[in-house]
């Protein structure tokens, strides 16, 4: 065969296997359009098929130990959607679904705006306007004569007032919010599980009907560090605006705390659900397109027992200052406390008085408790631990002192003679609290023992001689005036106060004095910071001087079982927080210098004369710490008390500070009782008549 007969026998093969394809096509359009065409045509229109989200389960939230601080329940709700029925059909079906609604005491929504028995209008005056403008209603028409147009628009038969107002208040919902055969309207919310077996036993007799099954945020242990963890809610249109390629106008968002940080990793990933519907809307058959994927868990560094034990003391605490149970009441209504591992800068507890319920936020909070929260002057909404900074003053001293050592200004036989009164200036001369008093000094003191007597003189000398940029130095290496970093939002940075920050706090003042560095020294003048730093201060005086890296999150564990890494997690949260890195002086600091500083701290609780002598003087283990008393405007006075344990091999640093709780030997009771928690005590409470205690050993 020649080449071009050979290439003729391919082109007609070809011809006749397009022709056999061709009528096999005809055959099968004709089968399908003539012979079955009408039992497909039955078919198609009495299926469709919709698609209804499977939401993920959000990712739980725990405590170090594995404790669920933040999980999930599941919940049913009932969602509608339009069928193809007739009018008595649907308004029968939907009197069929109230009644299973309430058999089970289940509330669904009612937003039709009249009632009967007797008939009123329940709307506003202006969206009455509205609806007349809209031809819905004639002026002056009655509220049972609208009821009654109403009852003729849906075309309802029933002769019962109450069932028929039933049937209202679902048909105008869904006219209202615009079901339609792929979108769904949701009629009620947290619906037993005995109703939802009566609604698929029975699903005939409701159409366009589909139960959800939603996961809904649990928490599981009311209060409890509630501004760690925060809170979730209802998108606002806002963050839908932002987020609407991820997310649907019903879901829900973390608004604050760990919620809000970690909401990347903790949201999950929907599925989906395939429903096929007869016409009449009964569910003929579900199944699973896409699988939902739960979102990862977030660890935290906190033990949920010593963060009871923390919030606990803490309130205790406040109530007891408030109603003078030291001796003098004060108008103390507000404080924190922060419990740190000073080797790693693990928060291994935090509260903040007055708290909240993260409850109250699911599913949208009420008006009132709204109100509630907003209108205290508490500010329990406001983690006052890392969100507020306060004058920390005589818990401050240390870092006058390391500094005063470290900069040669001072060594560790220098004492200074505390006459009372310091009367370098003219234009100028700050008292010791002693002098104030007692109308005395302290005489002559050294490091140690100014830090034990909390001597202001002693402070004020040192910073003079040294000058306020070496104190600045050492204070910012301590981390006063900057965020730790910790993984919550909204941290404040504080202020150290040095000659860069006055002018734009004070710009009709903005010269540094030296009667501004005699302040400084004590923990005033400008000086504010928040409870977090100061325990991470009080870490690093504990730990010889090394930074820590402040943290409340352990990990994350996904939802494939693996970890993200501490470098994954850092980069994240510094994204997401706008957190920058800083470079940072090392500084090394010289042990005996810190062993003077810390022996004084040791002083303040284990010598008689020691400013909280009478909270430790029958604690078991040996403590450091510092009271600090700080003067705040309007009169206040804040009240501190940092402190570390064992003293001999330091695990744990405590900062509590109370809104003007008058002496920081008050707040020290919180400390041994957070210590005797985590050091596995049973102590008593030390409850000494403090009118029996000389006041010299309450102060400062």
């Amino acid at each position: 065969m020649t080449k071009k007969a050979n290439i003729n026998f391919r082109f007609n093969l070809l011809m006749v296997f397009i022709y056999i394809i061709g009528i096999i096509l005809i055959v099968r359009l004709f089968s399908l359009q003539i012979v079955h065409g009408a039992e497909y045509r039955e078919q198609s229109n009495t299926r469709l098929t919709r698609e209804s989200t499977l939401e993920a389960s959000r990712g739980t939230i725990l405590d170090k130990t594995g404790t669920t601080l933040v999980g999930s329940k599941i919940e049913f709700s009932l969602e509608m959607y339009k069928s193809k029925v007739d009018t008595d059909t649907l308004n029968q079906s939907i009197l069929n679904m109230i009644d299973v609604l309430e058999k089970h005491q289940c509330s669904y929504s009612d937003s039709f705006p009249i009632t009967i028995d007797p008939f009123e209008f329940t709307i506003s005056d202006e969206s009455l306007v509205n609806w007349k403008k809209a031809n819905l209603l004639e002026e002056n028409i009655s509220a049972e004569s609208a009821f009654l147009k109403f009852k003729d628009k849906y075309k309802i038969k029933n002769t019962n007032v109450q069932e028929v107002r039933k049937i209202i208040t679902i048909r105008y919902l869904l006219s209202q919010q615009g079901y339609s055969s792929i979108r769904a309207v949701t009629i009620a919310q947290d619906i037993p599980r005995e109703a939802v077996a009566e609604f698929s036993e029975s699903s005939e007799k409701f159409a366009g009907i589909n139960i959800v099954v939603q996961p809904v945020r649990e928490y599981t242990s009311g209060n409890l560090a509630s501004h760690i963890l925060g809170y979730a809610g209802k998108i606002s249109s806002e963050e839908y605006e932002l987020r609407k390629n991820y997310y649907s106008r019903n879901d829900i968002i973390g608004k604050t705390g760990i919620e809000y940080v970690f909401e990347e990793f903790l949201k999950g990933k929907n599925g989906i659900k395939q429903i096929d519907m007869a016409v009449d809307g009964t569910t003929t058959a579900e199944y699973i397109a896409k699988e939902a994927i739960a979102g990862s868990d977030v660890v935290l560094t906190i033990d949920a027992n010593l963060q009871k034990i923390t919030e606990d003391a803490l309130s205790a605490n406040i109530q007891k200052i408030a109603t003078g149970g030291f001796g003098k009441s004060y108008q103390a209504k507000a404080g924190a406390a922060v419990v740190m591992n000073v080797n790693t800068g693990e928060v291994l507890a935090m509260a903040s008085y007055p708290d909240y319920n993260p409850a109250d936020f699911v599913g949208g909070i009420s008006q009132s408790a709204w109100n509630n929260y907003t209108n205290n002057e508490a500010k329990p909404l406001v983690n006052k631990a890392t969100q507020n900074s306060y004058s920390p003053g005589s818990t401050f001293k240390m870092i006058t002192a390391i500094a005063g050592l470290e900069s040669g200004t001072i060594n560790l036989n220098t004492t200074i003679n505390d006459t009372g009164v310091y009367t370098k200036y003219r234009d100028y001369q700050p008292r010791c609290w002693i002098y104030t008093d007692y109308h005395r000094g302290h005489g002559f003191l050294n490091v140690s023992g100014a830090i034990e007597k909390s001597c202001n003189y002693f402070f004020y000398e040192t910073a003079d001689k040294m000058g306020i940029d070496n104190l600045v130095k050492y204070a910012r290496y301590f981390g006063l005036g900057t965020k730790t970093g910790i993984e919550l939002q909204s941290e404040t940075s504080g202020v150290l106060a040095s000659k860069e920050t006055r002018p734009n706090l004070h710009p009709n003042e903005p010269y540094w004095s030296p009667g501004n560095t005699l302040q400084a020294a004590i923990g005033q003048s400008d000086n504010e910071f928040s409870p977090l730093q100061m325990a991470r201060y009080i870490s690093m005086l504990a730990n010889g001087g090394h930074k820590v890296d402040v943290t409340i999150v352990k990990t994350i564990r996904n939802a494939d079982g693996s970890e993200t890494s501490r470098q994954e997690i850092n980069q994240f949260v510094n994204q997401k927080l706008g957190l920058e890195s800083q470079e940072e002086d090392n500084i090394e600091m010289n042990p005996n210098y810190l062993k003077a500083v810390l022996e004084g701290m040791k002083s303040v609780t284990s010598d008689s004369g020691g400013t909280a002598y009478v909270r430790f003087k029958d604690f078991n283990i040996s403590v450091g710490g510092k009271t600090g008393s700080a003067e705040a405007p309007n009169n206040k006075v804040h009240a501190w008390f940092v402190g570390f344990a064992p003293f001999e091999n330091p695990e744990i640093a405590i900062v509590v500070m109370v809104e003007n709780g008058g002496h920081g030997n008050y707040t020290a009771e919180v400390v041994r009782d957070i210590m005797a928690e985590y050091f596995g005590m049973n102590t008593k409470n030390v409850e000494e008549d403090m009118s029996a205690i000389p006041y010299i050993e309450i102060m400062r």
